[in-house]
């Protein structure tokens, strides 16, 4: 399962490229596939993107002093949940026309961007790409009045979740959609400004954590500084974060919605851990994302909390496609079981969620092969039984094992001898109810328009 965008863009700093640079290392986590960089000293905007990790974009300082001078800059790694991995579709998109040129990067997924592509087409729009988020800049090109009511009048046609950054040659303006979707922050560095999509970018380059970026507002910086507008009244705006971004996407070390996603993955370990009663000698959790809950797993249950998984720092994508032979090897190249700590002994093995099961289930036959005596699995989310339209590549039901599989068919399939999910309540209880958790409840926040029939359509089978 993988997020689709990060982005950073730093307001009226001297070293606003190098800090932008610095920044989308800290967001790498968000997007693999492509990133980009656009700087403006206040004359024009000059962008530099392409195709992969950002030092593979930014292999030199030649490149990033292609974007200096400037004072103002805004960073975009994209993983491509709409739209293939072309040129066409990396971000910063730019916009370039007589009433003044913008860039615009977005993190989220228009969910009636099909829509409205149709009928910006049939006004004589052309489109060079295939991404949703080319539909906002068209949107906010033909609108009329000030930069800022242009962004507004565009985010009233948007429907889905939306983080933007867009950026003028003088001015900056950060935007969250009206259930705040996806998160974007707001952080200071004496008198520069930072939007970022997590805090961790901010304490990477030493700005402060001002607040996040409410759902509906536009927060324009500029030559009068900072100004607050909201795009939609009080009565339609509303929390509704993904509850995806605490459980696995966000970095541990970053602040979403007041909310710390180390403290909440521990707490989602440790009411597990509460309600559990399975005798068990060791709790490991399965590296990166789970391991914050597998500690607070341990702690709640008074079990030894070991490191049973290693994590292979150096490997990437593997560009193989084993055979049924070669599957155990396919895991053991990015996972490793510590033969001396797991053998013998009865385990809690930790995972954040399960989409199609595949990897929990040879990592399973990794912990067996290692000599472990039994296996209890323990997952910190609940099950995901619904496909997802607002940034998260679950497109259909047929992916989703949970969805298609009940429990007694769940522990046969994983191969283990227990297998418990956190329940919905109890998620609420370690990350408040101002979340979204479509993909776990089918509440959608939003109409679907033309994703509808994805949820609706029966489970033919799994997608593996």
């Amino acid at each position: 399962m993988k997020e689709e965008c990060g982005i950073i863009g730093v307001h009226r700093h001297e070293l606003a490229t190098d800090l932008v640079y610095l920044g989308l290392h800290s967001l790498q986590h968000r997007g693999q596939e492509a990133c980009g960089i656009s700087a403006s000293a206040g004359r024009s905007i000059t962008t530099v993107k392409g195709s992969g990790l950002v030092d593979d974009v930014f292999q030199s300082t030649e490149d990033l002093e292609k974007l200096k001078p400037a004072f103002q800059s805004l960073g975009h790694v994209r993983y491509a949940t709409s739209g293939e991995n072309i040129l066409e579709n990396t971000q910063p998109l730019m916009v370039r026309s007589h009433q003044g040129d913008f860039c615009v990067a977005h993190n989220g997924q228009i969910v009636n961007a099909p829509e409205l592509r149709y009928e910006l087409e049939l006004k004589g729009s052309i489109f060079q790409g295939t991404t949703d988020s080319e539909v906002i800049c068209h949107l906010i090109q033909r609108a009329k009045g000030s930069m800022l009511e242009k962004i507004s009048a565009a985010c009233q046609q948007l429907v889905g979740a939306f983080s933007l950054a867009i950026m003028t040659k003088n001015t900056m303006y950060a935007v969250r959609d009206k259930n705040g979707l996806r998160p974007l922050c707001l952080g200071r560095m004496d008198e520069s400004w930072v939007i970022s999509s997590e805090s961790c970018a901010l304490n990477l380059i030493g700005s402060k954590l001002l607040r996040d970026v409410a759902p509906g507002e536009i927060i324009k910086l500029g030559k009068q500084g900072f100004e607050s507008h909201f795009y939609v009244e009080a009565a339609e705006r509303r929390k509704k974060l993904c509850a995806m971004e605490y459980v696995y996407f966000a970095r541990p070390d970053s602040r979403l919605d007041e909310h710390n996603v180390h403290q909440v993955r521990r707490q989602t370990g440790f009411v597990l851990g509460q309600r559990d009663e399975v005798e068990a000698d060791i709790v490991i959790g399965v590296p990166d994302s789970s391991l914050s809950a597998a500690s607070g797993y341990a702690e709640a249950r008074g079990l030894p909390y070991e490191m049973g998984l290693v994590k292979n720092r150096y490997i990437g994508r593997t560009f193989i496609n084993p055979g049924q032979e070669l599957r155990a090897a396919n895991v053991k190249i990015k996972l490793s079981a510590i033969t001396d700590i797991v053998r013998g002994k009865r385990i809690i093995l930790v995972d954040d969620s399960i989409v199609r099961g595949t990897t929990a289930k040879r990592i399973v036959e990794l912990m067996r092969e290692a000599g472990a005596r039994e296996i209890h699995l323990r997952i910190v989310a609940p099950p995901l039984v619904a496909p997802c339209f607002y940034g998260i590549d679950l497109k259909n039901k047929q992916q989703l094992l949970a969805a298609n599989l009940n429990a007694k068919e769940l522990v046969k399939f994983f191969g283990c001898d227990s297998l418990e999910f956190l329940s919905l309540e109890e998620l609420f209880s370690c990350c408040g109810d101002g979340v979204c958790t479509a993909c776990f409840n089918e509440d959608y926040p939003t109409p679907l328009f033309s994703h509808e029939a994805a949820v609706n359509g029966a489970c033919a089978g799994l997608d593996d």
